[in-house]
């Protein structure tokens, strides 16, 4: 028998589907060159287990994020795990930020192993440690 409502009404009220953070398509790097530039031009900030590239834009601009999980992280599960842990901190920083900014994350060797909790604070740190400093980009 096949159900009347659409699949997004018949998922549970308590289910974990309602609740995964999702970045909006304004506030993601898409574009190789946006990343390349990031990477390249952009002021680096270095944790244990990951390397953030933070690059300023128009303050006009939204912030957008990106995220480089290599295959030195593990196999294409470990690391879209990865990726979606990190893409779940974005989420939580993005209303702290300010605007106009691309911010790319690297994931290291290892960031598959650290619990959530570093993971998280780790980020968050690096983020407002980048965010705060006032360096121009490199050249």
């Amino acid at each position: 028998m096949r159900s009347s409502l659409p699949a997004a009404q018949r998922v549970a009220p308590n289910s974990r589907r309602n609740q995964l953070p999702v970045l909006a398509r304004a506030n993601r790097v898409l574009r190789p060159d946006d990343f390349r530039q990031a990477v390249r031009r952009g002021r680096r900030v270095s944790t244990a287990h990951a390397v953030l590239y933070l690059y300023p834009r128009p303050a006009s601009e939204p912030t957008r994020f990106g995220f480089i999980v290599s295959k030195a992280v593990g196999n294409a599960v470990t690391r879209n795990l990865v990726r979606r842990r990190m893409r779940a901190v974005a989420h939580d920083v993005l209303p702290s930020m300010q605007t106009g900014a691309d911010v790319v994350v690297r994931g290291l060797p290892g960031v598959d192993q650290v619990p959530w909790q570093t993971l998280a604070s780790e980020l968050t740190d690096a983020m407002s440690t980048g965010a705060m400093s006032t360096g121009r980009p490199r050249a």
